[in-house]
């Protein structure tokens, strides 16, 4: 039997720099904090007008919080935490919510999508087809195309992995055989041996003449990676650009990550998935007993909107590096002849809009679902919309489970999630935890008809503060494949339903009630 190592997933294998650079920048954050704060209490204790005027302020703000078009999980937080402590609160929703780092990069976002959306295909007929073919997923199918602007597609294979593992062995063999470009955005990047493994194959392809372009986040990677890595990567021929990098004491917009992994090879072959390319999620390492974690792998017309999502990232990170002038080489018309049938639908989500993408689809699933709907996620901090209609569907009879980890990567966050137990249970839903270790898997699905599979987990942070990616599948043999690992996933798992419908288990400590009301800064 392996060892379990109890440290965080960003902990496990850090260098002596990563570390460093992970100290500095939380130390520049409470630094800044504190500045901010002396000055505020210096000036209310020296000049009572300014101590009036502060009271003024927060009524006001508290008044502008509470009119916003927001669910009432993301208000109460801000306003409880203003009211009570006045100028730490003011300070923190003035730094996070109101930063100029934020305006500009939506700006440039918005800019890139106004070019790039425009070359996805509204493929009406196939849309038509599928409400026909099965309605409740078709509403599901307009509602991404409407809000988000990515299609539905036919012609195109889906291939489901039950095991990351499985996922890179299929990546590898595709990145070999790459001929024109290859493009990978992932969170997090462990530069160990799942990622030399991967990287070996990317410098073969550059000597072959294939364009090759990696993505990272910052604060994803910041205790995996060192400075040198992206440089690393540019002497091997490899372009290279990071998402937020992290500038103690000037970059305000750290709170909204790159949470996408996406590979695409030649426009006409992606993957996606829960992983990043750090050796944990391939069982390289077992720092929380084993790991649960999947993918997909589409080749065909809809690995398009993979494509576009990528260039989307690329080229609205930061105004001063060089952007793409076409965008025709990335995305190739060239027919495919797909064996499956069924329709595919990949989307993204954004924090920069006031759209909750992977939020809505996971309320659809539920509010569509007539016989059982499934879900399993790493972290389960809801909103009361979500809860709400999670709750409603097993009201209506509809058999809701939900799988959450049975070791924690992050304790405080775990005994968030499970303090959500008691008010789903009691309304019928079940609750199972994955007694092998640690499950970061996100999808869903309902009715043996449509399933999701991507990044999105089922916490704050994923609805509502990262970029997100997902994947809409509807009568696709990967949806019966889904079907069938999440089977044998219960088979793994301890029924926790009746703990937390009565005794200890139902009861929130008021340690756990402070910190599920601020769980969206978790």
């Amino acid at each position: 039997m392996r060892k379990t190592e109890h440290h965080t997933i960003e902990g496990n294998r850090k260098t002596k720099n990563s570390i460093k650079r992970l100290f500095f920048c939380l130390l520049a954050i409470f630094l800044q904090i504190a500045f901010f704060l002396s000055i505020m209490n210096h000036l209310n204790t020296q000049m009572p007008w300014i101590n009036a005027l502060t009271k003024i302020l927060v009524l006001i703000l508290v008044l502008y919080i509470y009119s916003k078009n927001k669910t009432s999980s993301l208000k109460m937080p801000w306003i409880i935490l203003i009211l009570v402590m006045p100028v730490l609160g003011v300070c923190l929703y003035l730094m996070f919510q109101t930063n100029k780092g934020t305006r500009n990069m939506r700006k440039r976002y918005q800019e890139i999508d106004a070019i790039l959306l425009p070359c996805l295909p509204p493929n009406h007929e196939i849309s038509q087809q599928l409400k026909k073919h099965c309605a409740p997923a078709g509403s599901i199918s307009d509602y991404l195309y409407r809000n988000a602007a990515y299609p539905v597609y036919q012609n195109t294979d889906v291939t489901y992995y039950p095991e990351a593992v499985q996922g890179l062995e299929a990546q590898l063999a595709d990145l070999a055989k790459a001929e024109k470009f290859i493009f990978m955005e992932y969170h997090a990047i462990e530069n160990a041996d799942a990622w030399q493994k991967i990287q070996t194959v990317l410098a073969e392809r550059v000597q072959a003449g294939v364009e090759v372009r990696v993505f990272y986040d910052d604060m994803g990677s910041i205790s995996f990676l060192n400075h040198d890595f992206a440089k690393q990567l540019e002497a091997l021929g490899i372009a290279c650009r990071v998402f937020n990098p992290f500038v103690p004491g000037v970059n305000l917009f750290l709170n909204n990550r790159d949470h996408r992994k996406i590979t695409v090879i030649d426009g006409k072959i992606g993957f996606t998935g829960g992983y990043n390319l750090a050796n944990e999620y391939f069982g390289f390492s077992h720092p929380y007993g084993e790991w649960k974690d999947t993918g997909i792998r589409l080749e065909g017309d809809a690995v398009r909107s993979l494509t576009i999502t990528f260039l989307e990232m690329w080229n609205a990170i930061k105004k001063n590096l060089p952007s793409d002038r076409s965008f025709e080489p990335y995305l190739p018309d060239e027919p495919y002849k797909a064996v499956q049938h069924g329709y595919v639908q990949p989307y993204a989500d954004s924090p920069l809009d006031d759209e909750q993408v992977g939020e809505e689809v996971y309320i659809s699933m539920a509010n569509k679902a007539e016989h059982y709907c499934w879900f399993i996620t790493p972290y389960l901090i809801i909103t009361d919309e979500l809860s709400h209609a999670l709750s409603l569907a097993a009201k209506r009879g509809v058999d809701v489970r939900i799988i959450t980890p049975g070791i924690p990567d992050k304790k405080m966050v775990y005994s968030v999630t499970r303090s959500f137990y008691h008010q789903l249970v009691s309304s019928g839903v079940h609750i199972f935890e994955w007694t092998p270790g640690f499950c970061h898997a996100k999808m869903s699905i309902a009715d043996d008809r449509m399933a999701t599979c991507g990044t999105i987990n089922l916490d704050y942070r994923s609805l509502y503060h990262h970029f997100e990616n997902g994947c809409f599948m509807v009568d696709c043999p990967a949806v019966m494949d889904i079907k069938h690992d999440f089977r044998h996933t219960f088979s793994q798992c301890r029924d926790v339903t009746e703990k937390y419908k009565t005794g200890l288990g139902a009861h929130l400590r008021l340690g756990q009630l402070i910190l599920r009301l601020f769980a969206q800064l978790l």
